[in-house]
């Protein structure tokens, strides 16, 4: 049986990498399943607290359908690979953030919240640690909504193939009205800065050049009448153009 449960392993690694991987997901789940409700009873303990375990019980029996059921659970629900690639979500997460299967899980991430999100996932690839937290995503409108995320490491034998996780908890952030001197980017660049961000930082999470930060650095301080970074800040969290 182990020799068994390894081939599904094996096998949903496979799946995980392929386009369609959701739909070989779902055949491992059933055929897990299956190998576990086949499991002979065992007994467990010595003397007089030794008790008999019962085979798990049979979801197949009372007409369980799991794939079904975690693609039409009202909890965004979703499955990444070992490459940072979005490979399933289910109808819950597309109404969240849309179909964003075959992207980069940071793309639906806000700015500020990239670096934790890539930070968590090395928990999961490397340290093989299951995560909980909240974070920061940009829904399909384009809003920020904060999330509480549990995720769970995906393995072949002893090796993490992906991550497994559900969000909760959700709520639309209200936006900080913008300076009416700051574009709307400036505003984003000005928020990085509230979130301690150096000019690299900023520049690779926007997919900006290192002198385009700068400019809009320089604006944000015209802008505001002042002369630091830390000024600027203090500034916008005064006037509550950037959550505190």
């Amino acid at each position: 049986m182990r020799a068994e449960i390894a081939a599904r392993r094996a096998r949903l690694a496979a799946a995980l990498r392929a386009t369609d991987g959701i739909d070989r997901l779902h055949e491992d789940i059933a055929s897990a399943l299956e190998l576990l409700e086949n499991r002979p009873e065992r007994t467990m303990g010595d003397g007089p607290l030794r008790v008999r375990v019962p085979p798990v019980s049979r979801l197949k029996g009372i007409g369980g359908d799991i794939p079904d059921a975690l693609e039409r659970v009202n909890v965004p629900s979703y499955v990444v690979d070992e490459h940072h690639i979005i490979r399933w979500v289910n109808a819950a997460g597309r109404r969240l953030v849309g179909d964003v299967r075959g992207r980069q899980v940071t793309s639906v991430v806000a700015p500020e919240d990239t670096r934790r999100a890539r930070e968590a996932f090395a928990k999961h690839m490397v340290g093989n640690e299951d995560v909980d937290g909240s974070i920061v995503l940009i829904d399909q409108a384009g809003e920020r909504v904060t999330v509480d995320v549990s995720s769970v490491c995906l393995y072949e034998g002893h090796r993490v193939i992906g991550v497994f996780g559900q969000l909760s908890d959700i709520e639309v952030d209200a936006e900080p009205p913008f300076h009416p001197h700051l574009t709307p980017r400036q505003a984003e660049v000005l928020r990085l800065l509230e979130h301690g961000r150096s000019t690299d930082q900023i520049a690779r999470e926007l997919h900006l050049s290192l002198e385009t930060v700068r400019n809009h650095v320089r604006g944000i301080l015209r802008a505001l009448g002042v002369h630091s970074r830390l000024e600027a800040v203090a500034v916008a969290r005064r006037e509550h153009l950037v959550a505190s």
